[in-house]
């Protein structure tokens, strides 16, 4: 969080996909500013538990390295207990995610502005379709 500590706090806003979305919720609660997360994973600590050792690199098999259990205890310390101000959140959650629970992720987000989708896949495959609402979220300009 340290590496954040001079971000406009005022105007700054995270985002992040999957891990990348439960590090921009610890982002968020630790400096209060707004977060847009996709499929954000809630609990990982529990979720990679099993993963602990050795491993290979998805992409590239032939890439060996060592999950540590010490990463388990840093993501167990970064878990926030509750959302803080949920309306600072925008969250967009696929019914369709072969990899995490719509379920929990729609739980977590309560009172956060939601958009669920029926379908779609972890990777969010069709994000183009969703890419308005995460610029409304944000309050951005949108392209011509």
């Amino acid at each position: 969080m340290a590496g954040t500590h001079d971000w406009p706090k005022g105007s700054m806003a995270v985002m992040g996909s999957s891990l990348g979305g439960f590090y921009a919720t610890a982002v968020a609660e630790h400096r209060r500013c707004r977060a847009v997360v996709l499929n954000p994973a809630v609990q990982p600590a529990r979720d990679l538990v099993r993963y602990v050792g050795e491993q290979t690199a998805y992409h590239d098999p032939g890439v060996r390295f060592e999950f540590k259990r010490e990463y388990i205890d840093e993501l167990t310390q970064l878990t926030p207990l509750r959302l803080e101000q949920p309306g600072r959140y925008a969250a967009v959650i696929a019914k369709g995610d072969e990899l995490l629970d719509w379920r929990e992720m729609a739980q977590r987000y309560a009172g956060a502005r939601i958009r669920l989708l029926e379908g779609s896949d972890h990777a969010l495959s069709d994000f183009a379709q969703h890419l308005p609402f995460v610029v409304d979220f944000l309050q951005l300009q949108r392209p011509h």
